[in-house]
């Protein structure tokens, strides 16, 4: 069954904390954790407007220097704790968003403020090197220490290109490729007077016309050749240029899974039949051909959009088929929050991509990726600073919670139990939200229209939740790896209250 494809919605899996499971009036039985975190509240708290007024002031003041129509508050950092943001008129969130899905362990968690009160860190951090030129004696030691062990690193890939962020991490990926491709064009000839000559006017056959192919629905970021790959919404593309690259449908499933089995199936058929058609057309007709191929494991701005293992299998088989490398956008699933390292181990994949990507959770920016994709010459790939080892020491100590709390483990209990109870509530509520969906607590609905949505997000915001909209009528969860049952429950007390409403 297709259902399948989508594993252990269900599964009950310990964590080490005392359970306890009590019975709610409107509700099938609910396990709760037995009570918050550590220094954290025991239920949000929610004194004015959001914005409040110290939030309004600011943002008039920050909005005198820049374009601030995103700011939705201003954050007190040094109060908020745990999986609770607080903002400067002392409104207490629980956070559901966690900095759109950046923050793995949640605010001021012990293991990182420790690592900063760290005098040799503090040398580090300091002292930030060009990379590139000269690194520090320990960054070929902390590489192999940190991203590069064994659990941490993607299985089979075992090279590893740092940067700042995911949009720059998948736009240096891009290059590599290119790179790859074309010296496999090449066959081993050195560079020609030609092509040293015509590249500098960005003419062929220095600067060839090579192609990514991107998904409807994708989004890879916003520097020019990641933002040509992105097309999740209009605002991110519109009066910037981009390059003819082929653009392949994702899937788009019916749901519940297992009720549209033959459906879903025939979808992957169909989308997966298309990335053949423009690999073709865009070899043969355009004289663009294709040299990567980028995708999300689940499109996340574009709407927690999911596919099937079966779907990730074939196309890898069609990339490998066709000398193209595969690469998988990690930048929001990295990290833990699908319940394993990286979210294409659900795939089983028939050999590693050429290239997964990576930023958010993961503190620092990059990519991993084959040996063969390696630049062959110095500079081909290159910046000031090619990341930031002061990142890699937050990575480091949230690597060693994660494995201590065993906080992978958590994420897919947690997940599997907030998936279970939105299920129900969609049943109860179908009118208003539907298609409930995740990996671990990498959870989003649909609401029944893009007003509904806006909504619930300014009335959870009213009840002290912080929660974040994707796609065009989704709400996602984006909780930190600490996030528990007690947590889910006090999310989907307010979600209830809403939808009643």
């Amino acid at each position: 069954m297709l259902f399948k494809r989508f594993p252990s919605l269900l599964r009950n899996q310990s964590f080490g904390r005392r359970i306890v499971c009590t019975v709610f009036e409107t509700t099938p039985e609910r396990c709760l954790t037995s009570g918050p975190l550590p220094g954290e509240p025991n239920k949000p708290s929610v004194l004015t407007e959001i914005p409040g007024p110290t939030s309004t002031r600011l943002l008039k003041e920050l909005s005198d220097v820049q374009q601030t129509g995103s700011v939705q508050l201003f954050a007190d950092y040094a109060k908020s704790i745990g999986n609770y943001l607080v903002d400067v008129d002392g409104n207490t969130l629980l956070d559901v968003y966690m900095q759109i899905s950046s923050m793995p362990l949640g605010y001021n968690h012990p293991a990182m403020l420790g690592a900063l009160a760290d005098p040799a860190n503090q040398i580090i951090l300091a002292n930030r090197p060009a990379l590139g030129v000269f690194p520090g004696k320990d960054w070929p030691n902390k590489l192999r220490d940190v991203l590069l062990k064994k659990g941490v690193a993607p299985a089979g890939l075992t090279q590893i290109t740092t940067m700042m962020c995911g949009s720059c991490s998948n736009e240096n990926a891009f290059k590599n490729i290119f790179l790859w491709y074309a010296a496999k064009k090449r066959h081993g000839a050195p560079f020609t007077k030609e092509e040293m000559e015509s590249c500098m006017i960005n003419q062929s056959p220095g600067s060839p016309r090579y192609s990514i192919m991107s998904f409807k629905g994708a989004f890879h970021g916003r520097t020019l050749g990641s933002l040509s790959t992105t097309h999740s919404k209009y605002i991110h593309k519109i009066d910037v240029p981009a390059f003819d690259w082929p653009i392949a449908s994702f899937p788009e499933y019916k749901y519940p899974l297992e009720q549209n089995t033959r459906e879903n199936q025939q979808e992957d058929q169909r989308c997966l039949a298309e990335v053949e058609d423009l690999i073709a057309k865009y070899d043969t007709q355009k004289k663009i051909p294709v040299a990567g191929i980028i995708i999300e494991p689940i499109q996340s701005e574009g709407g927690d959009n999911h596919a099937s293992p079966e779907f990730f299998q074939q196309l890898q088989r069609i990339a490998k088929k066709h000398g193209i490398a595969l690469l998988i956008d990690e930048v929001q699933t990295g990290g833990g929050p699908t319940g394993k390292m990286w979210c294409h181990e659900h795939f089983n994949l028939d050999s590693p991509p050429e290239v997964v990507t990576f930023s958010k959770k993961m503190q620092i920016g990059g990519y991993y990726h084959l040996p063969e994709l390696k630049p062959k010459q110095a500079y081909q790939v290159f910046n000031t600073w090619m990341g930031d080892p002061g990142k890699l020491l937050l990575l480091e100590v949230v690597l060693d919670v994660i494995k201590r709390d065993n906080l992978l483990e958590n994420a897919s209990r947690v997940g599997d139990y907030t998936l279970k109870q939105l299920i129900s509530m969609e049943n109860e509520f179908s009118n208003q939200i539907s298609a409930t969906r995740g990996r671990g607590t990498f959870i989003a609905f649909s609401c029944s229209s893009a007003k509904l949505r806006d909504e619930i997000v300014k009335k959870l915001h009213s009840k002290g939740i912080q929660a974040g909209g994707c796609g065009s009528v989704s709400i996602r969860l984006r909780p930190a790896l600490t996030f528990t049952e007690y947590h889910t429950d006090i999310f989907l007390d307010a979600l209830r209250s809403i939808l009643k409403g």
